[in-house]
């Protein structure tokens, strides 16, 4: 199980996104820390340099001068969850609607799901304008479900969101029976939705976006984690302490996704670090062509996600089928060093047992990786000013879906860094936001919540294992 304060391992496991990494790696824009910024960005993934970025950009957009940014990383640039996902820009048109129709209402249903939906070509507009090459692509995805049930509560739950008017829902494709496995191309299969998508190569984008920031005077340290984040005695700013010496910030931005409770222990069981593992396979035919990315639903628990690369090869995330009932296995742990060794062989065979005419596939597992992502305990991210902190903010806690809510996420947050407020049309929807009584909940991790109810776990047993009791 996790530490008490969750911090990156410095002997990862190698994903295949940074198999081939870019000068940025490990570039420090200076060789000491500067003595003050008016931003410190702590995390240098997907959503700190969306927050550079976006800093950047609408500082120049509003004409007014670009504030000091420093960007401070315990690892590599794009060392953690972005660059070990799934390579999957995957917006989602009807799930999480359906779930805050029940508890928002219409309004802000429309808004979790526009608000995914839009990113994906406000990304591709940045791809192309930036010129950036990261293998972005358009796709379909096929979002298929193997059982029943969930077929059954799919179906209902896109049913729900396309009489309420939800925008997304209604150009999602649903096909059942013969029809889903014959569209789907995976053997079994009893549904199948289809709706637009977009892939890329999370590490290069990631990259490529700090290169840009940092060639307009934005300071990146790699190698350089943060142990403590204080208010300064004067009450303005704060002391940011690493290994390399403390530096003062006026404001400060926790990007820290798994790991936000490292330097916020107030989100200890809000914000719980998440261990998931990845595959590549790769090989030759005979089989049938794929295109598009997928979703594989076995039941309520265990679901798959498959990403076809340009260079043939396919990137698979999940295997919960072997390891999910242990939950020491990856609940609230913290270490992307080591495999979840129970899964490690489950991606060897998978495209021969799931998809019709692979199965004399030469295909095989290239490389196998572990990440850590921040699951938060209702599903929905942190994001905004951290209550009783002025001058502090959090972008965090994902819940393994934050490639289609982080660009828009982090922008939301520089305006708040730059302006003190947020207009409607660029803020986060309701359920990010950091209001003191989400803050301050006490509710049960959902992701505990339902490991109990697989397991049939009574609440006082799980939580002791989870203590380590």
């Amino acid at each position: 199980m996790a530490s008490p304060r969750p911090f990156p391992s410095q002997k990862a496991t190698e994903s295949y996104w940074r198999s081939s990494t870019l000068p940025i790696d490990t570039h420090r824009s200076s060789e000491d820390l500067p003595v003050h910024a008016d931003v410190v960005i702590i995390g240098a993934g997907y959503c700190g340099a969306s927050i550079a970025h976006h800093l950047v950009t609408e500082s120049e957009r509003q004409g007014r001068e670009v504030p000091s940014i420093v960007i401070l990383e315990a690892r590599q640039a794009c060392s953690g969850a972005t660059g070990r996902n799934g390579g999957h820009l995957k917006p989602d048109p009807y799930l999480r609607a359906a779930r805050v129709l029940e508890t928002h209402g219409k309004e802000v249903a429309e808004h979790v799901a526009a608000f995914e939906a839009r990113q994906v070509q406000d990304v591709q507009d940045l791809v192309q304008s930036s010129a950036f090459d990261c293998d972005f692509e358009e796709t379909m995805v096929s979002d298929v479900c193997l059982d029943e049930a969930g077929g059954r509560n799919t179906g209902n739950s896109l049913s729900k969101v396309v009489a309420a008017g939800i925008s997304t829902a209604q150009v999602v494709e649903r096909s059942t029976g013969p029809e889903a496995e014959r569209i789907s191309g995976v053997r079994g299969a009893k549904t199948c939705l289809k709706y637009k998508a977009a892939r890329l190569w999370p590490y290069r984008l990631v990259c490529q976006m700090l290169e840009a920031c940092v060639s307009q005077g934005v300071n990146l340290q790699t190698m350089t984690p943060v142990t403590s984040v204080v208010p300064q005695g004067d009450g303005q700013g704060w002391k940011v302490t690493t290994p390399r010496g403390s530096m003062t910030a006026s404001k400060v931005v926790h990007a820290t996704n798994g790991y936000s409770s490292g330097l916020l222990p107030e989100l200890r069981d809000r914000i719980v670090p998440v261990r998931g593992i990845c595959a590549r396979l790769a090989g030759k035919g005979p089989h049938p062509p794929i295109s598009d990315s997928y979703m594989l639903r076995f039941n309520d628990f265990e679901y798959d996600y498959l990403v076809p690369r340009p260079d043939g090869s396919i990137v698979v995330g999940g295997g919960r089928r072997d390891y999910f009932k242990s939950l020491d296995a990856w609940f609230d742990v913290d270490d992307d060093s080591t495999l979840i060794e129970p899964a490690r062989h489950y991606f060897d065979g998978y495209m021969q047992r799931h998809f019709v005419g692979w199965e004399d596939a030469d295909v095989r597992t290239d490389r196998v990786w572990t990440g850590i992502m921040g699951y938060s305990w209702d599903g929905f991210p942190y994001v905004g000013e951290v209550p009783a902190r002025p001058g502090s903010y959090v972008c965090a806690g994902f819940t393994g879906h934050g490639m289609p809510q982080i660009f828009h996420s982090a922008k939301h947050v520089a305006l708040l860094l730059l302006n003190g407020r947020v207009e409607k049309e660029h803020a986060v929807p309701v359920p990010y936001q950091t209001d003191a009584a989400r803050w301050n909940s006490t509710q049960e991790h959902s992701s505990l919540a339902l490991w109990r109810s697989v397991t049939g776990t009574p609440k006082c047993a799980a939580s002791c294992e989870e203590r380590g009791e």
